[in-house]
């Protein structure tokens, strides 16, 4: 996604709130999902560790998948690419609400990992792509609007669980509902296509070294989030005994931080710097760890997942900016930290339920307090570089971009 024409400012603009509504449909998918992951246990009759082994499958999915999305940009356009990959993906909530048994759960949620990882990799890179036209941060907002995505689809998903409603019928409503935004907000999109003659991105491709470490960080973050968002209403639910609607309101409280976080972080991370930014959300996230292990009551393990989703809100998003200027393919750095921080996603559920079977839940959350200081020591890998496209003309009309 290079070039060196001129578009004009209000283009760019007009196509940064589409692909910041493509974020908030994306992250309404994953709440709507996480907030009923203990009826979807109950109705597959999984156990803590059966649950953790079928969670693995939709990061797994991801990190098989992603490495093609490059290519299907190449092919069909990035507007085009990423209506099909989005529409997928919202469909493809209907799937593990309707798994019987282990089975067809994991399988399930391979297809609906599969289908996530290829359109946020197709997303991150229109995202970086604009950030860098504009020549200023935007993706720690955009990535505050997926948060924003994952508290709406979690606040219906918590209202869904507190009136005892069918999850079958609460993802299909919201699947159709969700493909029809995600379709009018791509409409909008920057439909930016290679040059003339370029070389299609291989299908399958290993990480490029430049996205190693910082990939390693994004590790941390994505599993502290990924344990947080998929097990912090089992958690409630099973350490402290609480009841189904409040369990699922942890999954809210932890989506209306990162939330917060993600939108007020372009202003935090200019005026302090990546490095310190995310230094200190790594202590804020060690501090909410210890609170969820030591916990006497759920409002306390509550305000430690809130913590967490604070703590962690904008690594990943400056990870992805970081990798989108690492180097001169940024879609193929973007999928390299992509597949990493998709593996820890793998790694994340699994880890905890394998954990909590052996010992307890309370254990499995130290792992992830461990993590969070491993935000604290490895900040540094996320300094800016510099952005390699060219910005918008803010003097120019909107005009036609070959690319687009």
């Amino acid at each position: 996604m290079s070039g060196e024409s001129t578009v004009g400012f209000r283009q760019v603009r007009r196509a940064r709130f589409a692909v910041a509504a493509v974020f908030c449909v994306h992250g309404a998918v994953t709440g709507s999902f996480a907030t009923r992951i203990p009826w979807i246990q109950d109705h597959a009759g999984a156990s803590a560790g059966q649950l953790g082994l079928a969670l693995a499958f939709p990061a797994l999915g991801a990190s098989v998948a992603m490495p093609l999305a490059g290519a299907v940009s190449h092919r069909f356009g990035a507007r085009t690419a990423l209506r099909g990959l989005l529409a997928l993906w919202t469909l493809s909530l209907t799937l593990p609400a309707f798994a019987p048994d282990l089975l067809t759960l994991c399988g399930a949620l391979f297809v609906f990992g599969a289908t996530a990882g290829m359109s946020d990799v197709a997303m991150n890179a229109l995202g970086v792509e604009i950030e860098n036209r504009l020549d200023r941060s935007i993706m720690s907002g955009l990535h505050g609007m997926w948060s924003a995505g994952a508290l709406i689809g979690s606040a219906g998903g918590t209202v869904a669980a507190h009136l005892g409603s069918d999850a079958r019928l609460h993802h299909t409503l919201a699947a159709l509902t969700l493909t029809a935004l995600g379709l009018i907000a791509c409409q909008g999109v920057l439909n930016v296509r290679v040059s003339a003659g370029e070389e299609p991105p291989p299908r399958f491709a290993l990480p490029p070294k430049s996205a190693l470490a910082i990939g390693a960080v994004g590790f941390c973050a994505v599993f502290a989030e990924g344990a947080s968002l998929d097990w912090s209403a089992v958690y409630l639910r099973d350490v402290l005994d609480t009841s189904p609607g409040l369990a699922a309101a942890s999954t809210t409280a932890f989506a209306l931080t990162m939330a917060v976080a993600r939108f007020a972080g372009d202003r935090i991370v200019d005026r302090f710097g990546p490095v310190r930014t995310v230094r200190t959300g790594g202590v804020l996230a060690t501090i909410g760890g210890l609170l969820v292990v030591l916990a006497p009551h759920p409002a306390l393990a509550m305000s430690g997942f809130a913590l967490i989703g604070l703590g962690v809100a904008v690594v990943v998003p400056l990870a992805f900016a970081a990798a989108g200027r690492s180097g001169p393919n940024p879609s193929q750095a973007i999928a390299g930290v992509a597949t990493i921080t998709y593996t820890s996603g793998l790694i994340a559920p699994s880890a905890i339920g394998a954990v909590a079977d052996a010992t307890s839940l309370m254990v499995s959350f130290g792992l992830v307090t461990l993590l969070a200081v491993g935000l604290v020591l490895g900040a540094g890998v996320l300094r800016s570089a510099g952005r390699q496209t060219v910005k918008a003309d803010k003097s120019a009309p909107a005009v036609h971009d070959p690319r687009l």
